[in-house]
């Protein structure tokens, strides 16, 4: 961590636009707070990219751009990595954040953070329009940085995904997991799993219901893993039909992950508030 900061320190003091890639279903969980500290000690404008925004609360997601907005040197968006047109607009709006980089002897030069599996090296392949960094559904996958030419009057960096030593509030590490930002050694799935059926619960009872077909009325977390695997006939063999709740938090944070459950976001700017001020 201490040399990846230190790195990062490096090349950021040659850099005019940080792009920080934020996962849209938790734009406050998925930041990592050493990027913030390194920018406005460099003074750096920064994007913030609201990535798998296919994925998210589209009202939530409005919520979120709005929140960014009215903080001073922030541009935000809304996009999907895998969407051309999405990401044709991030040099762009690169360039309003530093309109004195644009020429040939003045180059823009952005740098991309962000935590692991938010889609920082998807957002790189598609900006170059070639595969040139690694891609999976795993955290930290990128090892090193990468620095590539858009162009004669735009360079950009890719970096390793970035976590923090402590995860300050332990929702955050929950909506990290669930998420698939953290590994599945950090987190028991169960957990994870029941931490989401809570959220589902009051903010999306309806897309249980559809996807899942089962009665919402008094459930809680635990319930709503029951319920899946019930419903999905997740039981051990030779225990006397024992539920198997580990299979069934894996088929629900499955469907969470590949949008099967619809658009969902797991937090708010009102929840985080709300969540700050308990804290």
């Amino acid at each position: 961590m201490t040399t990846a900061r230190k790195k990062a320190a490096e090349t950021m003091a040659r850099t005019d636009v940080v792009i920080e890639v934020l996962d849209a279903r938790l734009p406050e969980a998925s930041t990592n707070p050493m990027i913030r500290e390194l920018r406005l000690h460099r003074q750096r404008p920064c994007l913030k990219l609201l990535n798998k925004a296919d994925l998210a609360d589209l009202a939530v997601t409005q919520a979120w751009l709005d929140f960014y907005g009215r903080q001073p040197g922030v541009m935000a968006a809304a996009i999907s990595c895998n969407k051309p047109a999405d990401v044709k607009r991030v040099t762009a709006l690169c360039q309003k954040l530093a309109p004195h980089r644009d020429d040939n002897l003045k180059p823009l030069r952005m740098l991309i953070m962000g935590i692991p599996n938010v889609g920082k090296s998807t957002l790189m392949n598609a900006l170059l329009r070639r595969r040139v960094a690694k891609v999976g559904d795993e955290p930290a996958i990128t090892k090193m940085q990468q620095t590539f030419d858009l162009g004669p009057r735009m360079t950009i960096t890719d970096t390793p995904g970035l976590m923090w030593p402590k995860i300050e509030h332990d929702a955050d590490g929950m909506m990290l997991a669930a998420s698939h930002a953290i590994g599945r050694n950090a987190v028991p799935d169960e957990a994870v799993a029941t931490f989401l059926g809570h959220i589902l619960l009051g903010r999306y009872p309806d897309r249980l219901a559809t996807r899942y077909k089962f009665e919402m009325q008094g459930l809680d977390g635990p319930g709503v893993l029951e319920a899946v695997a019930r419903r999905r006939g997740c039981i051990r063999k030779g225990r006397g039909g024992e539920l198997d709740l580990e299979k069934a938090a894996l088929i629900l944070l499955q469907d969470y992950r590949d949008g099967a459950l619809g658009r969902i976001s797991l937090e708010t700017p009102q929840t985080r508030r709300t969540m700050l001020e308990q804290t």
